[in-house]
């Protein structure tokens, strides 16, 4: 079992890389290796709309994006990590889900998620729920903690100051390795819910 990690902020061992090694020592623990990618130094652009991915099962800018695909084939869970920007997630990490979300021809169902965010003082709880959005609308479980998934701080020594900070990483990863050893084993015994697709209701009709 594995889960795949993907840190957005653009220095790759600061808040995020930290909260991300304090998941993944625990992840170890409990039996389940980990990945990282580094993304928040990429150079990503934004979806635009242009629906080639549709036709050809993949991002018509072939970037990291594309790249993605196979190692979220072979992952079992995911963590994105984000620094608060303006209130906001990092615009690379939002770019780089929006057009990772949309264009990822595989399934993403019930496949246990969850987002870890870094801050100095606010903006956690906004960019906590902009990136819980992109796992609910590919059914895939968030996975919770004992508080939200953040950590405060401006320098990696700083998250380990925050000490309620590293228990909620270390219970999130400790929800998550319990969440996808539960859902591995009730897939062993039936298939995955039925769900459909067929209706798309136009809001402005």
């Amino acid at each position: 079992m594995k889960v795949l990690m993907v840190n957005g902020s653009p220095r790759k061992d600061a808040c995020i890389g930290t909260a991300l090694h304090i998941a993944s020592d625990i992840l170890k623990e409990q039996g389940i290796e980990s990945e990282t990618i580094h993304i928040g130094n990429k150079d990503i652009r934004g979806c635009i709309a242009c629906l080639s991915c549709r036709k050809t099962g993949k991002c018509v800018f072939n970037d990291i994006v594309n790249e993605m695909y196979p190692k979220l084939d072979d992952a079992d869970g995911l963590i994105v990590g984000t620094p608060v920007y303006f209130g906001n997630p990092n615009g690379t990490v939002l770019s780089f889900l929006q057009r990772l979300f949309y264009s990822y021809p595989g399934n993403l169902k019930m496949m246990p998620a969850a987002a870890v965010i870094s801050n100095r003082r606010g903006g956690s709880s906004a960019s906590f729920e902009a990136m819980n959005q992109f796992f609910t609308m590919r059914e895939m479980p968030v996975v919770t903690s004992s508080y939200w998934n953040d950590v405060h701080g401006y320098t990696a020594e700083d998250v380990y100051k925050d000490e309620e900070g590293v228990q909620t990483i270390r219970n999130l990863a400790l929800n998550m390795s319990f969440m996808i050893k539960a859902i591995q084993a009730q897939k062993k015994k039936e298939e995955l819910p039925d769900t459909k697709k067929e209706v798309r209701t136009d809001m402005i009709r």
